[in-house]
């Protein structure tokens, strides 16, 4: 468990909003590239670079040290998780706005509240079960009938948001037995299997500039995760937690300068009430 220096949480502030903003970018750079590339390719790049630089950044003394592992079968069930995600998040983003796309995977924090009791037996007070149905509420405003985001491909986005929320839960699992960068090798090293095993059925040649854009990928995707990290050193959850909301803003200001879309009004109501229902969660196990 890394240290927190809680006498400098301003630093947790600062790490946890560069990496937020490197979350959207890479989101953003990603439904970019699937405009002329197929998202499984994508991802396999994306992930090629993951295993590399933390090969390069954590340098181990012998490969078999990053897979030493007390529970393998989890692992591989967070591998898949973490490419499952991926894969149903871009895809969904190929066709939905990144604002509201984004909104949707924000879901997550609650569908953990949810899932804790089944699955790690956890007891969750009437107020967080107020705040998952809040932030369920608030998926109507963005998925609503005559809508613009009312369609089957929407199912996409919570499907990933569901997806990630396995993925945390089998992490906070796996912080009890094997290291963070066992964890975060594992999942990388699976993902790029999976990958590489769908690559001969979506192969395209990209050309040099789109293979760029790819590696950037990569190392933003792994540069936020890493910045995330440094944010918990820094402060605690409670504090960060209402600064990780400002991906939906960089999202939004993203999606407006590259893509030229503006989330309607219902959408913005639904994104707040969404957030209202995370903060709520927060709050509850800050101060319970």
């Amino acid at each position: 468990m890394s240290k927190i220096h809680a006498d400098h949480p301003e630093k947790g502030v600062l790490f946890i909003c560069a990496a937020v903003f490197l979350f959207a970018s890479s989101d953003a750079l990603s439904k970019y590239l699937t405009n002329f590339y197929p998202v499984v390719m994508v991802l396999w790049v994306r992930y090629m670079v993951h295993i590399a630089l933390m090969l390069a950044v954590l340098r181990p003394p012998s490969l078999h040290t990053l897979l030493v592992t007390k529970n393998p079968k989890l692992q591989i069930i967070r591998g898949l998780c973490m490419v499952n995600t991926n894969l149903m998040f871009i895809s969904a983003l190929h066709f939905i706005p990144l604002a509201e796309g984004t909104a949707i995977i924000y879901l997550s924090p609650l569908i953990v509240t949810a899932l804790s009791v089944p699955l790690l037996g956890e007891h969750i007070a009437r107020t967080q079960w107020i705040a998952v149905a809040i932030g369920f509420i608030g998926v109507l405003f963005i998925v609503r009938p005559g809508g613009s985001l009312f369609h089957p491909v929407a199912l996409l986005a919570l499907g990933a948001a569901l997806s990630f929320s396995l993925y945390q839960i089998i992490t906070r699992k796996l912080n009890h037995t094997d290291s963070s960068s066992t964890t975060n090798f594992i999942s990388g090293l699976v993902s790029a299997l999976v990958t590489s095993l769908l690559l001969p059925f979506f192969w395209k040649t990209p050309t040099p500039y789109y293979v760029l854009l790819m590696v950037l990928l990569g190392v933003s995707a792994l540069v936020s995760h890493l910045w995330m990290t440094k944010a918990y050193q820094h402060a605690k959850p409670s504090t960060l937690a209402p600064f990780s909301y400002t991906q939906l803003l960089f999202a939004g200001l993203i999606g407006y300068v590259f893509f030229d879309h503006i989330p309607d009004f219902m959408s913005l109501v639904g994104m707040l009430i969404i957030v209202a229902g995370g903060l709520l969660v927060f709050s509850r196990i800050n101060y319970k």
